[in-house]
């Protein structure tokens, strides 16, 4: 018995060995995914309509090194995020590098995880993926014991010294950064509420979406529902940049003064709440449903 306990032990301390170094270097898969988005690996494997295509054929189109480029889609492969496929052996290459590793007889095709990070799939999440991974987004996780120690205001607005709003309002690339995230879950999420849930749009003549950014959530709405007027209502910043849409209408303003009025408010919960500031609830006037998201 005390053998099989001692054995036991062992055999846990082990098994921490190994998984502590998932701690150490737990960074990387978010580092490589965004690589590949970067790339364009998901974009370039999706206009290949299915067929696979060749270590060689990949890095010379994204004009990157075979063996670099073999050691990402190696870490990738590995995590089904792409499929390789070997057609054989032998290499024709006269690439040192490339016959090193076979890159004439390996091949590789998209995967459904892999769809999601090519930017102009239709369910893309690449977006999201490189505003989370962005420096702004990652550097105050950082910080978060201070801000649990201290009970310190939310960690972006201590490392950035403003809140997620105004450092959008101040710096156009990062605001483009969150509108096209919010405009990809937008597409998500408003389809499968139109899919699984048609019922709650029913009887509703006009809807504002609080927070709608460039719009993305209300022309996916109206292109099933057409009779309902939409009022697409962000910071000011946000909607000079938005497309015109029929049957949209961009306003303007802060949804902690006033909200326009509508039958009802179409809102999108932020999944980070706790880490970014939201300091009071948004004032809407009259009689509005609120229809939510997440």
């Amino acid at each position: 018995m005390e053998e099989e306990k001692i054995k036991k032990e062992a055999e846990e301390e082990a098994q921490a060995q190994v998984d502590i170094w998932k701690y150490v270097f737990g960074f990387t898969e978010m580092a490589v995914v965004k690589c590949a988005i970067e790339l364009g690996i998901p974009d370039f494997l999706e206009s290949q309509d299915g067929q696979a295509m060749t270590l060689d054929g990949l890095s010379a189109a994204l004009g990157c090194s075979p063996s670099s480029l073999y050691r990402i889609m190696r870490f990738l492969t590995n995590r089904g995020i792409f499929r390789q496929v070997n057609q054989g052996h032998g290499c024709s290459s006269q690439n040192s590098t490339s016959n090193a590793i076979g890159s004439s007889s390996i091949t590789y095709v998209q995967t459904p995880l892999s769809r999601l990070l090519a930017r102009n799939g239709e369910k893309s999440m690449a977006a999201i993926v490189l505003l989370e991974s962005s420096p702004v987004m990652l550097s105050p996780w950082l910080g978060l014991g201070r801000r649990v120690l201290a009970n310190s205001p939310p960690p972006f607005d201590t490392y950035h010294g403003q809140d997620l709003w105004s450092y959008a309002q101040n710096n156009p690339a990062h605001s483009k950064l969150i509108n096209d995230a919010m405009a990809c879950d937008a597409r998500v999420a408003v389809s499968a509420m139109i899919n699984g849930c048609p019922q709650v749009f029913e009887g509703i003549s006009s809807l504002v979406d609080v927070g709608g950014g460039d719009g993305t959530a209300l022309r996916t709405l109206l292109k099933a529902c057409p009779c309902i007027r939409g009022i697409n209502f962000d910071l000011p910043h946000v909607v000079s940049f938005a497309p015109h849409s029929d049957g949209v209408e961009h306003v303007g303003g802060d949804m902690f003064h006033s909200v326009p009025n509508a039958d009802a408010a179409f809102i999108m919960g932020l999944t980070s709440y706790p880490f970014y500031s939201m300091s009071s609830g948004c004032c809407m006037t009259g009689e509005m449903t609120s229809v939510s998201a997440y």
